[in-house]
């Protein structure tokens, strides 16, 4: 057996379940902050309120994104960085408060920039370094918290994570179409001006903030003009769900970048929520429910048959975000109660509709093989 490429799929799994505890503990915690009256909800472990946004980014997107390059590499020693996600996370939620979470989260970040560091060896280009880039940011941010930062000081990094990580992954698929000589230049201004922006936030925070909305404007504008979803979206089925949901992202994204230039910095309140939930629940989950069908096939060795009841945890994803962005810029505090409750529904319907899309394609698959025949 080749130790390099040993990859078992039990392994895949596990890591997959350990983030997708954190993604439970996470929206546990989200409630608490933000309760749905009505609801009641266990507090025993009231540590949950304080790393909501940790386990969120760090621990399911963390450990779901270095998974996913880790599967796609095929070496054993790059599970190391969705392994360490997911134990530094989960030591969160057992209430491990010291510094030792933080470190190994930041070790998680170092092993998936050696991983995106490989991948760009391998195949070197554009796509790859915005990706390496967005490592880096992890790294940033995970390195910011454990030198006991506050978490706003982090966030802009983690945003900046999932934010090129996500247009890494679209801009390799732009070259399944014509060319157009304004799209590089295009694309390049929005990446110096997201990196310059982070960088002046140090010393000038409000000209920071300014800057990276700006920037994360132009990102958001280049996607939703050169983006494939525009061609796919006119065919039916799974290619038509994935392109509505990352367009539906895209006008979340832009959106985001209108509220960061206007409102950051912040550390808390209502602009702080609103900021945060436009970007992370309307542009990142969007993408995931979009992505869903081509990732969990990757990590799980298995296939996943595309429901059109897919569309309801999308629709109430966008109706309940919309609920709680409205509450939040009228000081609406039952809505914006209903309005996280909605957000956390979506997700479990999205999670019930994924289970049942696995169920089903198992089930056909193995209706579908011949019986054997018994020896007589």
């Amino acid at each position: 057996m080749n130790a390099k490429a040993f990859n078992p799929r039990w392994l895949r799994l596990s890591l997959l379940v350990g983030g997708m505890a954190c993604l439970v503990t996470g929206i546990w915690g989200g409630l608490l902050r933000v309760p749905v009256r009505g609801v009641p909800l266990p507090v025993e472990h009231a540590n949950w309120l304080s790393f909501h946004g940790p386990l969120m980014v760090c621990g399911f997107l963390g450990t779901l994104i270095s998974l996913e390059r880790a599967v796609g590499l095929g070496r054993i020693w790059a599970l190391a960085a969705p392994a360490l996600a997911a134990a530094g996370s989960l030591s969160l939620v057992a209430g491990q408060l010291g510094p030792g979470p933080r470190l190994l989260l930041l070790a998680a970040s170092v092993a998936y920039a050696g991983v995106a560091w490989r991948l760009w060896k391998l195949q070197p280009g554009v796509a790859t370094v915005v990706t390496g880039l967005g490592a880096g940011a992890w790294g940033v941010g995970n390195g910011l918290w454990a030198a006991d930062r506050p978490l706003p000081e982090a966030v802009l990094w983690w945003v900046s994570f999932l934010l090129l990580t996500i247009v890494g992954e679209r801009i390799e698929l732009t070259r399944l179409q014509r060319p157009q000589p304004w799209s590089r230049p295009w694309l390049g201004g929005a990446l110096a001006g997201l990196g310059a922006g982070l960088l002046l936030g140090w010393v000038q925070p409000r000209a920071g903030g300014v800057l990276t909305g700006l920037a994360v404007i132009g990102l958001a504008g280049w996607l939703g003009r050169f983006d494939l979803a525009w061609r796919t979206v006119r065919h039916p089925g799974l290619p038509r769900f994935m392109a509505v949901c990352l367009l539906g992202g895209y006008l979340w994204l832009l959106v985001a970048g209108l509220l960061l230039g206007l409102h950051w910095p912040q550390t808390s309140g209502r602009a702080y929520d609103a900021t945060l939930h436009v970007f992370f629940v309307g542009f990142v989950f969007a993408m995931i429910f979009g992505h869903a069908p081509v990732i969990f096939p990757a990590v799980l060795g298995l296939p996943v048959l595309f429901l059109p009841t897919a569309y309801v945890p999308l629709a109430v994803l966008h109706l309940s975000l919309l609920l709680r962005l409205g509450a939040d810029l009228v000081d609406w505090p039952v809505g914006r109660e209903w309005g996280a409750g909605g957000n956390a529904l979506a997700v479990g319907l999205f999670l019930l509709n994924t289970l049942t899309s696995v169920g089903l394609s198992r089930w056909r698959s193995q209706s579908s093989r011949p019986a054997r025949s018994t020896p007589t």
